[in-house]
């Protein structure tokens, strides 16, 4: 017994060395690639990093570029690096849809969903990019989430937001846009947002004029 219980001790230390290198190496590895301004927001950094991106996709589809840098710092104050934000009610969604006990989540079809894994579907119910574009959404640009959340997104969350709300942005209807984007509907009519932080849209047309 005594003599098993060092090659015990040995096999522990072993693993443990394994698994630093296979898991936490790595992680480390990527964490330093990670500056300290790339994690940094505000009004300026915005302009920073997504600024040129924006103006040309604002005058690709004819929309705002301060709507949409004001979007932007709403959405990822203007950060390089950001986490994403996963939706659980969105995930039990496109699993009903996937399993047929719904028959669509907006334009998400079964037939959509029939090659998506567990992964996939919690990828589809995430936001990503600096618009925090719901990953869903690619399935209507017939794009692959990666291209939401790589260095086309702000072309991409332009072009899906051309699609879906453009006209709202060329009217001016801001407002409304901005209830769009994050309730999914118009202002209501009785004036009382549904957006998830009541300020949303009061602080987006703030950001507005910054950026103008």
């Amino acid at each position: 017994m005594k003599s098993i219980k060092p090659l015990l001790i040995l096999f522990v230390l072993l693993l443990a060395g394994t698994l630093a290198v296979v898991y936490l190496l790595p992680y480390l590895k990527s964490e330093g690639k990670v500056s300290a301004e790339d994690r940094r927001g505000g009004t300026d950094m915005v302009l920073k990093n997504y600024g040129e991106d924006i103006d040309s996709a604002a005058a690709l589809f004819g929309i705002s570029p301060a709507y949409l840098k004001a979007l932007c710092m709403l959405e990822c104050s203007g950060k390089k690096v950001f986490p994403h934000r996963f939706e659980p009610h969105i995930y039990k969604r496109l699993k009903k849809v996937k399993f047929g006990t719904l028959p669509n989540y907006e334009h998400v079809t079964r037939d959509m969903l029939q090659d998506a894994n567990d992964d996939a579907l919690k990828n589809l119910a995430s936001s990503w990019g600096p618009f925090q574009l719901m990953g869903y959404k690619c399935l209507l640009l017939g794009i692959k989430i990666r291209d939401i959340r790589g260095p086309q997104s702000v072309y991409y969350g332009a072009k899906w937001i051309d699609m879906t709300y453009g006209d709202a942005l060329r009217e001016k209807r801001f407002k409304d846009a901005f209830h769009i984007h994050n309730a999914g509907t118009p202002f209501p009519a009785d004036g009382r947002a549904r957006t998830h932080d009541p300020q949303y849209i009061q602080r987006g047309m703030k950001y507005m004029q910054v950026f103008r």
